[in-house]
């Protein structure tokens, strides 16, 4: 079984569906953004703050390419689309899964923009990086699930009906 590598933007349920996804499959769970931290042994924001955007990528890049497993659910941080090799990497073994959701409803869940880890270029706004990214995230989907309006488990259910489709 391939790896099912869920990409799209800060608070659309990577993590949280994530862990729901592989329970109900029966598989593990991997979160990028915990192997970014453990190899760094500081959290993201700290990463971003006290490194920058541009290393704070080049360790998302690196910790990305170190996963290697199979027939795993693996969560991955909003900004993974910007390292082409990163998601060479995942794509090898794996179909990304695009959870999109509307800019209205990611900016309603999220309430720690300012200590979440997100690689938000200076002087840029969620809008633009909404803006910007869903582009690339449409790119490397090989299957989209709409999380506007569902819980959790309704995204699960989602993913799980799309995968079996393909």
């Amino acid at each position: 079984m391939k790896n099912i590598v869920l990409i799209g933007m800060p608070g659309c349920g990577k993590s949280t569906a994530g862990v729901l996804l592989a329970k109900t499959l029966g598989v593990e769970f991997l979160d990028t953004d915990l192997v970014i931290q453990r190899r760094e042994g500081a959290l993201l924001q700290q990463i971003l703050n006290s490194r920058g955007m541009r290393a704070f990528l080049d360790a998302e890049e690196a910790a990305v390419c170190s996963v290697s497993c199979t027939g795993a659910v693996i969560a991955t941080g909003g900004s993974v689309v910007y390292r082409q090799r990163a998601m060479e990497h995942l794509g090898q073994n794996g179909i990304f899964v695009y959870l999109s959701l509307s800019y209205e409803e990611m900016m309603a869940r999220l309430r720690n923009i300012r200590t979440r880890g997100i690689a938000l270029p200076p002087g840029e706004t969620m809008a633009d990086l909404y803006a910007e990214r869903t582009p690339l995230y449409e790119k490397y989907a090989g299957l989209t699930v709409s999380c506007t309006g569902k819980t959790a488990e309704e995204t699960v259910e989602a993913v799980v009906e799309g995968l079996r489709r393909l």
